[in-house]
């Protein structure tokens, strides 16, 4: 198999996922060719170098569907023959999207490869697209179907964490996000969203609360309460999980992802291809892993999906330097910690998505694109980067320095 290179990594701003939001006028096609288009531009690729785009999009309807990824490229002027192609594995969607793209590369299919996701969430809402598990009883009622967010207060209930621990979590990471941007450490990957003038409408995240505390979050009511309730999801949980006798809900919109629009783009390619155009890489991409994982729990993928990947690779987190697993709600990350025992040192040490926002489709490439960057400026070898799915699955993937 041919070894697998990431020449450059680069994302947009996040912008709050609402119509006042600085990227609400912004659609899905501009924020991923302008993303696709910066990729091109900071490598100096000629025009049809890259071979293929693949880009996550977890509602590809509306002005976000009919396979943005191809339009998207045309877009950004990458070139006619470059063909394009839109996946969706939900919150893991665009590392799904590298994963596929480095599989082609390893695979002899492909030699450069653009990947990444895009989501407008203030344009297109959140599962406009619909969904059988959430819709069709024959597959909810089985399957245990629940919310996100009461599968995060079951599984905080579940392994011990209470209000004051999610909470806790969520202080430090808007205080890692504020320091990171303070710090200049998005400075080389964030590329500045521009309107038709050429004009910036957005160069920095905005949905960051640093001023965030903990008397602040007190505050906060739990936002899960009357649909575990009243919604009747309670009682799933605690049928599903016997154990638990009683889901303690602990989460809301403080300690919880925020809704935003963004994009994310990600070259991969052979050393050939490198050679070819001038690249020089900045990381290896070690290995890819997926799981199926319990779906009540729904959100603990990443741990089954890490240990898988470990396995693999016949390594264990003693090996891995630094650990990005998204911040789909506090609970997720503190049972992934708590798991595998790791200092939170760490772990998601600029911060995360409780903090910036998670715009589903890119996510999973923007983390690996800030786990390439903390790895450079820390001068560290090996980071795994890792998310929850919808449905309960795990996605993860292992890159090392060069």
């Amino acid at each position: 198999m041919t070894d697998v290179y990431i020449y450059d990594a680069v994302r947009t701003p996040r912008g709050r996922g609402k119509a006042d939001g600085a990227l609400h006028e912004v659609t899905s096609l501009s924020l991923a060719s302008q993303a696709l288009a910066a990729l091109a531009r900071r490598s100096e690729l000629p025009e049809n170098a890259v071979e293929d785009v693949i880009l996550g999009c977890v509602d590809p309807i509306g002005e976000a569907g009919g396979d943005i990824a191809r339009i998207a490229a045309l877009h950004a002027g990458l070139g006619e023959k470059v063909p394009g192609v839109q996946i969706n594995r939900f919150c893991a969607s665009g590392l799904d999207a590298v994963n596929l793209a480095a599989g082609q590369v390893a695979g002899g299919q492909k030699d450069l490869v653009a990947a990444g996701g895009v989501e407008s969430m203030s344009r297109i809402g959140m599962m406009a697209s619909g969904g059988a598990w959430a819709f069709d009883p024959s597959s909810a009622v089985p399957t245990w179907f629940m919310p996100q967010g009461i599968s995060a207060d079951l599984i905080a209930t579940k392994y011990g964490f209470s209000r004051s621990d999610v909470d806790a979590y969520a202080v430090e990471s808007q205080r890692r996000t504020a320091q990171a941007w303070d710090e200049g450490r998005f400075g080389g990957s964030v590329i500045p969203v521009r309107d038709v003038n050429g004009l910036v409408i957005l160069g920095r995240d905005e949905h960051m609360r640093p001023s965030t505390t903990m008397q602040s979050l007190a505050a906060l009511r739990p936002a899960f309460v009357e649909m575990g309730e009243m919604g009747g999801f309670d009682a799933v949980a605690v049928q599903s999980h016997p154990e638990v006798e009683k889901v303690e809900h602990v989460h809301h919109a403080g300690n919880s992802s925020g809704i935003v629009d963004g994009a994310a783009a990600v070259l991969v390619g052979s050393a050939e291809a490198g050679s070819r155009f001038g690249l020089k890489p900045r990381a290896r991409l070690r290995a890819a892993a997926s799981i199926g994982s319990d779906t009540a729990l729904m959100l603990t993928g990443p741990v089954d999906v890490t240990e898988l990947i470990l396995r693999r690779c016949g390594m264990n987190t003693a090996d891995i330097d630094l650990f990005e697993i998204n911040e789909a709600f506090s609970s997720v990350v503190l049972r992934y910690m708590q798991a595998f025992d790791l200092d939170p040192a760490r772990v998601n040490p600029c911060g995360g998505a409780i903090a910036m926002g998670h715009p589903l489709g890119a996510t999973g490439a923007m983390i690996l694109g800030t786990a390439l960057d903390e790895l450079e400026r820390t001068g560290k070898s090996v980071a795994l980067v890792t998310l929850c799915v919808a449905a309960g699955m795990g996605a993860a993937t292992i890159i090392e320095r060069v």
